[in-house]
């Protein structure tokens, strides 16, 4: 695969995790449970961090909620965990009293500029960024007086003008997300922005939809951002378990050979009148069984075929593979034929491969 040449951005420090300035493109989820229902919300954080989610967002809706904080703290949850806040700027600041991580606000909803003011005062003493989310539906009446609709052009303005006003109160911690459920106006929005400055970006499609449309239209808009090099953490948002978010946006950032943590690649054929092996079956209990497996930055390919048409060929390109014949499968590392597999040892023997590999 071809290396992605990736804008060199500034670098902003969230927690532990550092966002841009050619760092690893980290991968975002937020959560859902109810926003005062502090034990449930903080076990949701546990659940996403184990499943690899590097910078976790939740709702904060009024000073009382800021109290997520400290408890997903208490019980030991290390990746970062943003605050994302509207209206009322006492919320950023009871929030990081409480220990947020990075501060999410559109300051154009904040009110008065020295509300503005004290949110960038009391991050920059804390050594907390913002992050700058613009989307359609918060944009300036004058932008919209101006392009006369939520466009590309209107969401870029926006999103640089905000990022101004903090600059403004010598705050530059600044990371910027625009977000459109229209996919040509965000990545458009992202590509303004992005040759205008050097702010890190992140990057999702809003309101998408379920586990499945929702993940074609985060796929076609993150994807095309990513292979220009554009984009720096990101969010698969979708109307599901957050936890599937996390894993989506883990294969977007694998296929494109951007996922640092190292990772299962699986490479399986659609299968076809030549397939004499339940090949759909066993790919998606070997893709269960390995989800989780921590690979300590190491990268593997994986090949599931369904005959020797194609078989040997992807199997040469992978770590290892199958390729199947008439109730048992070929096992394949490097190309070489290892031996024959009976049909229902195939999960048992990858699973073997897999582990072997790995140490």
């Amino acid at each position: 695969m071809k290396d992605i040449q990736r804008k060199l951005t500034r670098t902003v420090t969230a927690g532990n995790i550092r966002i841009g300035g050619g760092n690893p493109i980290s991968v975002q989820s937020m959560t859902n449970t109810p926003a005062h229902d502090i034990a449930a919300t903080a076990a949701q954080i546990e659940r996403l961090a184990n499943a690899g989610c590097d910078i976790v967002r939740m709702a904060v809706p009024d000073v009382e909620a800021a109290a997520i904080f400290t408890e997903a703290k208490r019980r030991g949850v290390t990746c970062p965990l943003v605050a994302d806040i509207h209206f009322d700027y006492r919320i950023a600041l009871e929030s990081l009293k409480c220990g947020a991580d990075k501060i999410r606000i559109n300051p154009g909803n904040i009110g008065d500029a020295w509300k503005v003011r004290e949110v960038a005062n009391a991050c920059r003493d804390a050594g907390v960024p913002i992050r700058i989310g613009v989307n359609g539906g918060s944009l300036d009446k004058k932008l919209l007086a101006k392009y006369g609709r939520p466009c590309a052009e209107a969401l870029a303005e926006s999103a640089m003008m905000e990022a101004e006003q903090l600059e403004a109160c010598g705050f530059s911690d600044i990371v910027i997300s625009i977000k459109s459920s229209d996919i040509s106006e965000m990545t458009a929005a992202a590509e303004l922005v992005s040759a205008q400055s050097d702010y890190p970006l992140h990057l999702g499609v809003t309101e998408a939809g379920d586990d499945f449309a929702g993940l074609i239209k985060n796929s076609m808009g993150i994807g095309a951002l990513l292979l220009r090099g554009i984009g720096d953490t990101i969010r698969v948002s979708l109307t599901a378990d957050p936890v599937t978010e996390v894993s989506a946006g883990k294969e977007i950032l694998k296929s494109l050979g951007l996922y640092e943590a190292g990772g299962i690649d699986i490479v399986s054929c659609p299968t076809c009148g030549r397939t004499k092996i339940d090949l759909i079956d066993i790919s998606k209990k070997y893709r269960a069984a390995t989800e989780n497996i921590r690979t300590n930055g190491k990268r593997l390919t994986v090949a599931i075929m369904g005959c020797a048409v194609n078989g040997p060929g992807e199997a040469r390109e992978a770590d290892f593979g199958i390729a199947g014949g008439d109730g048992y499968a070929l096992l394949f590392r490097h190309g070489e034929t290892v031996r024959k597999v009976d049909e229902d040892k195939v999960i048992e023997t990858l699973m073997e491969e897999t582990y072997n590999a790995l140490k």
